[in-house]
């Protein structure tokens, strides 16, 4: 018999704290979160809110892919080669802008 492993969907607000701590005084420039679905973060290095206004870079996927990445537990990187994880603008800064949001310091 197969064993059921149980998801849980990280909440709006859940991400939305992480992406929040991750980002203060730690992001350049801005950028919009894409998570169809279940909402749109405009984040700087103020934090995030939910917003969809213009950013310097957008990136799209899943809520639940947002939260790997800032929990530490999916790579930024191989996210977008995998294409969970879509960028319009310059790839180089949204890697930057992954690996901020996927370390503590």
């Amino acid at each position: 018999m197969a064993k059921e492993i149980n998801v849980t969907k990280p909440s709006k607000a859940e991400i939305l704290d992480l992406v929040s701590k991750r980002a203060k005084n730690r992001i350049k420039g801005s950028v919009r979160l894409e998570m169809p679905g279940t909402a749109t973060f405009y984040v700087d290095e103020t934090g995030a809110i939910e917003s969809d206004q213009a950013a310097d870079i957008t990136l799209t996927a899943e809520a639940s892919v947002f939260y790997d990445i800032a929990m530490g537990v999916k790579n930024p990187a191989k996210a977008f080669m995998m294409r969970q994880l879509k960028v319009d603008g310059n790839p180089m800064k949204a890697l930057k802008i992954g690996e901020i949001l996927s370390t503590t310091d």
